[in-house]
């Protein structure tokens, strides 16, 4: 307890055996993981505005959305690099060194890494990366797993394996960040599904308005609507 007392006053910043805010490194892995939703749906939401990327590669939507999805995926990369220098940082807790924790981080690393790859193979590139922005709408709404077990798997697979990172390497401060993954993540959904529901919407409205304009209309084959053939000569009235 004097141990502890000491520390922290050697250092406020510092608690040990639960996290060390005096780190650069765990500002820094705030940093990012709050910036990447906050980039793909500003930019996302640009796009289906003004059309900014699609412009600049001369109208090639598909090429536009793989450019998005290139920058998303390596901002991703980035951020769960700087979330483990982050880790390597902090210090350990003798309470995650129990020999149950590394197996229960085990399963939720891989659970979550399923939950994220088969949802990426579900909906594809464009159905991942945002593709219904850039105007590449889906057909059909997904319903099979993981969408059958969970909504957003891709996000909640992704905090699971931040929190198995952190359990297996005994870090509370892992955690912390891991709440903040999921606190960000909760907050772009509340932005990200109406916005996408609207784009859904809007567009099934435009399709409904065409069929009815290229309907033959109830009138079709009547009398009213019949050809008139028009007469050649006065033997034909």
């Amino acid at each position: 307890m004097s141990q502890f007392f000491q520390s922290s006053q050697a250092n406020p910043y510092l608690f040990p055996g639960l996290v060390d805010f005096s780190q650069p490194s765990f500002w820094i892995a705030v940093a990012s993981i709050c910036f990447n939703p906050l980039y793909w749906n500003i930019v996302a939401q640009n796009e289906y505005h003004n059309k900014t990327i699609t412009k600049l590669l001369g109208g090639r939507r598909y090429l536009g959305c793989y450019f998005l999805a290139v920058s998303i995926f390596s901002l991703g990369i980035l951020r769960d690099h700087l979330y483990n220098v982050a880790l390597k940082d902090q210090p350990a807790n003798p309470l995650l060194l129990h020999p149950i924790v590394k197996p229960l981080a085990g399963v939720l690393f891989a659970s979550g890494n399923i939950f994220v790859l088969s949802s990426m193979w579900a909906l594809g590139v464009t159905g991942t990366y945002l593709g219904d922005y850039f105007g590449i709408l889906m057909d059909h709404m997904v319903t099979g797993f993981p969408f059958n077990v969970m909504n957003n798997p891709m996000y909640w697979g992704s905090s699971m394996s931040f929190v198995a990172v952190s359990l297996w390497f005994a870090k509370p401060a892992g955690l912390i960040l891991s709440a903040l993954v999921v606190i960000v993540y909760s907050i772009a959904l509340r932005y990200e599904e109406p916005f996408t529901g609207a784009i859904y919407a809007k567009a099934a409205e435009e399709k409904k308005k065409a069929a009815i304009i290229n309907s033959p209309g109830p009138a079709s084959g009547t009398r009213s609507h019949a050809k008139v053939k028009k007469p050649s000569s006065k033997k034909d009235l």
